[in-house]
């Protein structure tokens, strides 16, 4: 089996209003901040601070220094705007919840 020379993964970003996914091709045994220097993702959002945001892969926690493997798709995430749970104690004082209106409560 001949070892790969190059892996293809995928950069993300999104604010509310707009989001990136840009795929790109790029040598095997490259990091998580190779990829992201390499997409020129920085570059479609410049009022952000792209390297203060924390990073992922596929929904989990991880570091910019990890290794790459084909298929990756490397999540940049915006810094929370306000915490979970002052989001629910404000929704709980409205009578509402995360998951939908209270009427749907207790059905299902």
């Amino acid at each position: 089996m001949a070892v790969q020379n190059t892996i293809e993964v995928e950069v993300v970003y999104a604010l509310a209003e707009r989001q990136e996914l840009l795929a790109i091709t790029m040598p095997a045994g490259a990091t998580v901040a190779e990829a992201i220097e390499l997409s020129g993702i920085a570059g479609k959002f410049p009022e952000q601070d792209l390297s203060a945001c924390t990073l992922g892969l596929w929904g989990r926690l991880t570091d910019s220094d990890h290794l790459l493997q084909d298929g990756d798709r490397i999540e940049i995430y915006r810094p929370l705007l306000i915490e979970p749970r002052e989001t629910r104690r404000q929704l709980a004082a409205e009578g509402k919840s995360m998951g939908g209106s209270k009427d749907n409560a207790g059905q299902g």
